[in-house]
């Protein structure tokens, strides 16, 4: 997947807590929770520019981003639960069976009957960029609200995670902001992954809610250059700063095939190497990323731990074919990290 892991950077100055408090709720208190898009994904087998001519296809795949964060927290052993809706058909059943598979709380994914499961075809360019051709507005995907199901769901939850993808859906956002303060009452947390997309337009309402988020953020894990435009400022040591400023409690950095990194107030930053992997599908891989960590912190485990986990299930994910096919179980991953080579070691 690319070259050796970045080293550790040194502390962002100015910033020290005495005590290192716990970021994430523990598991105990209830499910982790994803608000948005269930979506199945319809890859095609042949590199290329779009989909302008006919063209082999494979799946339908699961899929959706919250989704397959879901799924990945749900497998690695954590309390998870998603909130969205799927049509009435068989793009919809194989998404909702997957996730009760995998250990996931179904009970707050709507059925419409009216509109279809959300969908998305994805092509390869040579460069190893994507064009997308999605269907969510016009779907079942964003038909979804504050109903009973949800409000049940809500009111046991222990911590919310926020895809910046779903702030584009007003179904999302209203259920997210209802969901935030009760969960808040509860002594629960937020962590959000921005997974911002050049296929989505972001008015300024939705950049505006974007901020607010990260502002009241307990744990951030963006990629690249998210981590410049979550705080507004460039230069990584500077992000950092301005983030923990914000309130930001820990960032874990994704970089791909330089493996990642956790910041935190006061502490030394830790970071891991990536896997020594063959690359077949990345869709997802940031997703199981997020939902590793955040399952890994919630049960307990220490950074360095749960970055292993984290790093392992991203890694693990692009060997297969399919957004959520790779997400692994705990024994999965512990067989995975135990086998597989990291690059630079």
């Amino acid at each position: 997947m690319g070259r050796s892991a970045a080293p550790a950077r040194h502390q962002p100055g100015g910033l020290r807590r005495k005590t290192m408090m716990a970021t994430l709720s523990p598991d105990s208190l209830g499910p982790t929770i994803c608000v948005g898009e269930i979506l199945v994904e319809i890859m095609a087998t042949t590199i290329g520019d779009g989909f302008r001519e006919p063209i082999d296809l494979i799946g339908p795949f699961p899929s959706g981003a919250p989704a397959i964060f879901i799924s990945q927290c749900a497998r690695i052993g954590g309390m998870a639960a998603m909130i969205g809706a799927v049509g009435e058909d068989d793009f919809g059943r194989i998404n909702t069976e997957r996730l009760a598979d995998d250990g996931a709380d179904i009970s707050a994914i709507a059925v419409d009957l009216d509109y279809p499961t959300g969908s998305a075809f994805v092509r390869y360019r040579s460069d190893g960029s994507r064009d997308f051709v999605y269907n969510i507005a016009t779907s079942a995907a964003a038909r979804f609200g504050w109903i009973g199901n949800v409000e049940a769901l809500v009111s046991r939850a222990g911590h919310l995670h926020v895809m910046g993808s779903g702030l584009s859906m007003q179904s999302a956002v209203d259920v997210i902001e209802r969901a935030l303060p009760i969960i808040r009452e509860r002594g629960g947390s937020l962590s959000v992954d921005p997974n911002l997309r050049k296929e989505i337009t972001y008015d300024a309402d939705t950049k505006k809610r974007f901020r607010n988020l990260i502002a009241t953020a307990d744990l951030l894990l963006p990629s690249g250059e998210e981590l410049e435009l979550a705080a507004g400022i460039e230069g990584e040591d500077a992000a950092i700063e301005r983030l923990f400023e914000m309130g930001v409690k820990e960032i874990a950095l994704k970089r791909g095939s330089a493996g990642a990194t956790v910041f935190r107030p006061g502490a030394e930053p830790v970071s891991a190497a990536a896997f020594e992997v063959e690359e077949i599908d990345p869709t997802g891989a940031g997703d199981c990323f997020g939902g590793a960590y955040v399952a890994s912190r919630r049960l307990g485990l220490s950074v360095e731990e749960a970055l292993t986990y984290a790093n392992a299930a991203g890694a693990r994910n692009v060997t297969r074919r399919g957004p959520m096919e790779g997400a692994g179980t705990r024994e999965e991953l512990d067989r995975f990290i135990a086998e597989t080579p990291r690059l630079g070691g």
